[in-house]
Parts: C-alpha cells; sequence; structure tokens
C-alpha cells in the first residue's frame, strides 16, 4: 500500500487483508502482525487506525454486512417478475458473494463459535436479521401472486433458503474449492423451489 493514503482507504485495505487471511486461516490464528504484514506496513501504523485487532474484525463484518444486503437487495430489484426469479437472482448473488470473499464466511463461523456477546457477533446477528427480512418479504409476495404452495411455512422457507447456502458453502470447504458451490447452486435452488410448490 502507497505510504500515505486518506484514513478510510487506509482502513479498507486493512479490511480487505484481514478477509484475505482469513480465506485459509481462522481469524483466531491470525495476529496483528499478519495484517500488518499482509499490507507492508508496521503494528504500529497498523494501530493508528485501528485500536485492537478486534476492531479490525468488527469493521470486517460491517462492512461484509453492509456490502452482502446491497448486493442481495440490488439482485432482487433488478430481477425480472416474478418474485421467484428476486428469489433466484438473491440466491446466485449469495453464492457469488462467498466465492468472491470466502474469509467472510469464515469469519461468521468464528463469531457464532463464541460464547460471550461481542459489537462483531451483533453485526453477525444484524447481518441475520437483514437478510431475513428480505426473504420474508420477498415470500411475501411470491405467496400473494399464488406462485407459491398453499401451505407454504413463510419463517421455514427462509430459513432453509440460509441454511441451503452454507451447506454449499460447507461442503465447497471440505474440498477446498469454493468456486465448487456455483456447479451445484442451480440444481440445489430447483430442489428448494419445488420444496415450495413452485416451478423452476
Amino acid at each position: 500500500m502507497p505510504l500515505r493514503l486518506p484514513t478510510e482507504e487506509r482502513q479498507a485495505g486493512i479490511v480487505a487483508a484481514a478477509l484475505h487471511l482469513a480465506r485459509e486461516s481462522s481469524p483466531a490464528l491470525i495476529t496483528s502482525g499478519d495484517i500488518a504484514a499482509q499490507i507492508g506496513v508496521t503494528q504500529g501504523a497498523l494501530f493508528k487506525h485501528f485500536p485492537t485487532k478486534d476492531a479490525i474484525w468488527l469493521a470486517a463484518m460491517r462492512w461484509a454486512r453492509e456490502e452482502l444486503l446491497a448486493r442481495l437487495q440490488s439482485a432482487a430489484t433488478s430481477a425480472a417478475p416474478p418474485p421467484t426469479q428476486a428469489l433466484a437472482a438473491m440466491f446466485r448473488a449469495h453464492v457469488e458473494f462467498i466465492i468472491a470473499h470466502p474469509g467472510v464466511p469464515r469469519l461468521i463461523f468464528h463469531e457464532l463459535q463464541q460464547p460471550a456477546d461481542s459489537p462483531t457477533k451483533r453485526e453477525v446477528r444484524a447481518l441475520l436479521q437483514g437478510y431475513r427480512r428480505l426473504l420474508l418479504d420477498t415470500l411475501a409476495q411470491a405467496s400473494e401472486q399464488r406462485l407459491l404452495g398453499p401451505d407454504v411455512d413463510a419463517e421455514a422457507a427462509a430459513t432453509s433458503f440460509i441454511g441451503l447456502v452454507q451447506g454449499l458453502l460447507m461442503q465447497s470447504m471440505l474440498s477446498g474449492r469454493v468456486a465448487a458451490m456455483r456447479a451445484q447452486a442451480e440444481r440445489v435452488f430447483a430442489l428448494y423451489l419445488r420444496g415450495l410448490g413452485a416451478a423452476a
């Protein structure tokens, strides 16, 4: 990184470096020295922009929440009618986000394993709540247009949607090829739609 950058750009670079390192390692194992080395600065320079390593992970999770929700909303808005197409677009957008930023789910899993509450865990919670609201709104539109089966449980459908992405992610992490999610995503989503009584 250049020596002189505006604070916001420097912070963004630090967050990107932390998430890049999280592609291969648990956040618990990544040190502030690792992050500093990734961007070519000293730890002292790093802490001029973030007071602690936890503050870096908080900023990373906040970025992930804002970025993913923006992509999901954009995908839903841009999709052609009907609402089932919006669901499909959101599913693809989430898969592509994970492929581009595999360090984000590692950070989320790490935070969810911690027994104590924290600002970073609250960001994870806000992400899941925002995601769920968007899904429930879209499912409600599909139901109003009678595109889903008459007995569909919207809450369960939203949970299943997120669970499908998580399942694909876990399999891809086990194989060591996150991009493999893409090959299975369409088939898995088609099964999901059939489960809702909708046409694929």
